[in-house]
């Protein structure tokens, strides 16, 4: 066998195995940022260098292509950004730095397995590590803030406990109908079930529902609020951005096996969509809560995404994937702007940006570029992401859908603005001066620059995602 496409996996263990085993000696700080660093960038290298690959594995439980392995380069980007974003790990409780790592390595791992994962009892193991691993990072923030991550992990685990067993039994009708727990064989008889069997719909239905909670879609959104304010910051930016890429991977694959005629399926995710905006956007419009607002703000975007899923069609999904990778830009934008903030960890809310021009013009910056982005105005990936988005499903004549989606575009519009007003509003004392790292500053330019020229240039990305969505439809 050709272990050789599985080289990023082989890297998220061994990266597992070395935090474990820091574990046991404690060393310092700096070589533990420098290791993670360093062995993140090498699973980022090792996931680029197989995209070309392809192959089924385990039993043709696990499927490597060009669909699975974009998707893990984006979880690697992701993490590679989340840990240059955090270092210092300035919320996390010092002694527990090593576990931190050690279990973030984890989650990524099960979050490649997601995207990978082609069996129903695979999919299931797979959420597992990845969920199982978050929840034991979230309370790991540091002592001050002990309550609240405690509160929001078993609120998280709970939920999630839920989720699975939902999912679980969805799962349990799906085999009945087709005897066969591989999707491959489920698709093959699913289209006609579906016309005929009301038992598929709702298994279907209730599969997609562990992954409708990773991507904090309604009705499974209410955990995602509280964690993000109980949890540390670098967590809270994990959580808002990498589940949510392979959940995408895995439901586009799961609704891809219904075929392109299933009316029923297109109309309850187009319900979804619309209740998850609704209740996103209007949910943020009062909040002061930085991180409280953006919890609300992923709910809405999770509407957004399934705009383009629901679509089903080569533009669809392609603007999805390219919707999510500026929404990981964006939100790694804004809170690396809470991150520098907040020096001891603490949570900040919108007043606490007022005069931020005058303490870190970068900063105020990079909080402009990403809470533009989100608010979908030009020229960043943000307006270009929801045009595609919308334009895919203008093709498929969801008029109505669409509607909807930019009423809610331009209800986002006003707190996401309310932000950049916040940060370049004149005070007459900002406070002190924010210096930032050189690091710090590259990350932030960089971000800035990726929100841009992502959004102005969208086909070299289009061109990299054409052959993953031609592998999947």
């Amino acid at each position: 066998m050709d272990y050789f496409p599985l080289l990023p996996e082989i890297m998220l263990i061994a990266m597992s195995l070395v935090f474990f085993a820091a574990t046991l000696a404690k060393p310092g700080q700096a070589l533990l940022e420098r290791a993670a660093f360093v062995l993140a960038l090498c699973t980022l290298a090792a996931t680029w260098a197989t995209y070309d690959q392809s192959g089924l594995f385990f039993y043709k439980a696990y499927r490597i292509d060009a669909f699975s392995q974009t998707f893990k380069i984006l979880i690697a980007l992701g993490l590679v950004l989340i840990l240059w974003m955090g270092a210092g790990l300035r919320g996390i409780n010092s002694w527990f730095r090593p576990e931190y790592y050690m279990f973030l390595a984890l989650s990524c791992l099960g979050l490649f397995l997601m995207t990978s994962a082609v069996e129903l009892l695979t999919i299931v193991i797979s959420i597992e590590i990845s969920s199982y691993a978050l929840f034991v990072l979230i309370p790991l923030r540091r002592q001050p803030f002990q309550r609240d991550p405690l509160e929001a992990s078993i609120k998280y685990f709970f939920l999630g406990a839920a989720a699975t067993g939902i999912t679980l039994y969805g799962m349990s009708y799906l085999f009945g109908l087709a005897h066969s727990t591989y999707l491959e064989d489920i698709s093959v008889v699913l289209p006609g079930f579906l016309a005929t069997q009301p038992l598929a719909v709702i298994g279907i239905v209730m599969l997609l529902c562990g992954l409708f909670y990773k991507l904090a879609l309604f009705p499974l959104h209410f955990w995602m609020p509280d964690v993000f304010v109980g949890a540390a910051h670098e967590t809270t930016c994990f959580v808002a951005t990498l589940p949510k890429i392979a959940a995408m991977a895995l439901i586009v694959r799961i609704v891809a096996m219904a075929g392109p005629g299933s009316h029923q399926i297109e109309l309850i995710l187009m319900i979804m969509a619309v209740l998850s905006m609704f209740v996103g956007n209007l949910s943020a419009l009062g909040q002061q809560d930085i991180k409280r607002l953006l919890a609300y703000s992923s709910i809405a975007h999770a509407g957004y995404m399934m705009v383009g899923i629901v679509s089903m069609n080569q533009l669809g999904i392609a603007s999805a994937v390219y919707y999510i990778y500026g929404y990981l830009l964006m939100n790694i934008a804004c809170f690396a702007v809470i991150y520098n903030l907040a020096p001891q960890g603490e949570n900040i809310t919108v007043d606490g940006l007022r005069g931020l021009y005058r303490r870190s013009p970068l900063l105020a910056a990079v909080l402009a570029a990403g809470a533009i982005g989100l608010s979908g105005i030009p020229p960043t990936i943000g307006f270009t992401g929801k045009f595609m988005i919308f334009a895919a499903a203008f093709q498929k004549s969801f008029y109505w859908l669409v509607g909807l989606a930019v009423l809610n575009v331009c209800i986002s519009a006003f707190y996401y603005l309310r932000l950049v007003r916040a940060a370049y509003s004149s005070v007459e004392e900002p406070g002190e001066r924010i210096s930032l790292t050189i690091p710090a500053a590259v990350l932030g330019v960089m971000i800035m620059a990726g929100i841009v020229l992502a959004g102005v240039f969208p086909q070299n990305f289009f061109r990299l995602t054409l052959k993953a969505v031609m592998s999947v439809l």
